[in-house]
C-alpha cells in the first residue's frame, strides 16, 4: 500500500521533509521546484504520480513565495492525476488575523483556506494552528496535530524541581494547562493588558511563582517582546529560574536581543520553520516533529486514527 504514497517537498523546509521521509521509509518525490528569469515560480513533477496518494511539505512563513509554491505544486499534483492531494503545512502563516476585529481589515486565515481549497487540495495536515478555529474555514478533511508530546517529553526528561507552568497571555491557557497536567506542574497566567492606547503594556501574574521554575509555553515566538515582559514580570514576582518554549519560532525583528534580555534558562523550539544555527546561541534547543508528522502521514495514508498520537 505504502508504494502509492509520494512525499514532495518545496523549498521551504526541506530539512524537516527529509526527516519526514526517513521516518516513512521512503526518498522524497522528484519535483522541480525553481524560477523563471523574472522571478516567477516554475514547477515540475519529475515522475508518474497518476493514482498516487501526494503528500506536499511546504510551511507558509514569509516571504509569501513559499505559500504560492505550495499553490502550484498542489495544482501541479492534481493536473498529473494524482488520487488525493494533501497539503503538509507544519507552518501555518497568515493566521494572526483570523477575525475582523478593526473597520476595513482582512481576514487573512480564511483568504490563505479558501486559495489551498481552490488549488485542488484534498486534505490539510498541519500543527499548532495559532487559533485552532481557523480549521473551520476549511470545508476539506483537517488534521490538527499538537507537538506537545514532543516538547513534553524533553521537560519530562529534565526534571526540573519545583516547576510552574505559565503563558504569556491568557490566549494561551488551554496549552499551558496540558503542559501542567503533563509535567505534575502548577499554572500561572500572564495578564497582559494596556494601561492606555499609547501607554506599554502592564503585566499581572495570576498565580504564585516565588521561589519556583517556570516554563513558559506559547505556540509561537515571533518579536518575543511579549515573552521578554512577561518574564520579567514573573521574575519581579519571585520567580527562580524561567525557561521558554515555543512550536513556531517565526524569530522576527529584535526577537534574539529580546529572548537575550529576558535571561532565560533556554529557549526549546521545533524545526517547523528552519534556523540558521550560527544565529542562536547555546541557549536555544531545537526539537524535531519529523517523526511526529511522519507517523500522522502514515496513519492517514493507511486510513487509521490519529488521536491516538496524543493519549
Amino acid at each position: 500500500m505504502i508504494d502509492s504514497l509520494r512525499l514532495f517537498a518545496g523549498n521551504a523546509n526541506p530539512a524537516l521533509a527529509e526527516r519526514i521521509a526517513g521516518k516513512i521509509g521512503i526518498p522524497l518525490g522528484k519535483i522541480e521546484v525553481s524560477r523563471f528569469a523574472d522571478g516567477e515560480i516554475h514547477v515540475q513533477i519529475r515522475e508518474n504520480i497518476r493514482g498516487c496518494d501526494i503528500f506536499i511539505l511546504q510551511p507558509t512563513f514569509p516571504p509569501v513565495e513559499n505559500l504560492m509554491e505550495l499553490l502550484i505544486m498542489i495544482d501541479a499534483a492534481r493536473r498529473a492525476s494524482a488520487d488525493r492531494v494533501t497539503a503538509v503545512i507544519p507552518y501555518f502563516g497568515y493566521a494572526r488575523q483570523d477575525r475582523k476585529d478593526r473597520p476595513r481589515a482582512p481576514i487573512s486565515a480564511k483568504l490563505v483556506a479558501n486559495l489551498i481549497t481552490v488549488a485542488g487540495t484534498d486534505r490539510v495536515l498541519t500543527m499548532d494552528l495559532h487559533s485552532p478555529q481557523i480549521q473551520g474555514f476549511f470545508d476539506i478533511p483537517f488534521d490538527h496535530l499538537y507537538a506537545q508530546p514532543v516538547l513534553g517529553r524533553y521537560f519530562e526528561q529534565k526534571r526540573i524541581p519545583n516547576l510552574a507552568v505559565a503563558c504569556p497571555d491568557v490566549g494561551g491557557i488551554k496549552m499551558a494547562r496540558a503542559f501542567a497536567k503533563r509535567l505534575n506542574a502548577s499554572l500561572a497566567v500572564v495578564n497582559k493588558r494596556r494601561t492606555s492606547a499609547d501607554v506599554s503594556e502592564a503585566m499581572e501574574i495570576i498565580g504564585d511563582v516565588a521561589g519556583m521554575n517556570v516554563l513558559l509555553i506559547d505556540d509561537l515566538i515571533s518579536t518575543a517582546g511579549t515573552l521578554k515582559n512577561a518574564a520579567l514580570a514573573l521574575r519581579a514576582k519571585g520567580a527562580e529560574g524561567i525557561f521558554a518554549s515555543c512550536t513556531h519560532a517565526c524569530f522576527s525583528g529584535d526577537a534574539l536581543k529580546n529572548l537575550e534580555a529576558a535571561e532565560l534558562e533556554q529557549v526549546v523550539i521545533t524545526d517547523t520553520i528552519p534556523q540558521e544555527e550560527q544565529r542562536l546561541g547555546g541557549q536555544f534547543k531545537m526539537l524535531s516533529v519529523g517523526e511526529l508528522f511522519g507517523e500522522a502521514i502514515l496513519r492517514i495514508h493507511e486510513e487509521r486514527s490519529l488521536s491516538s498520537l496524543f493519549v
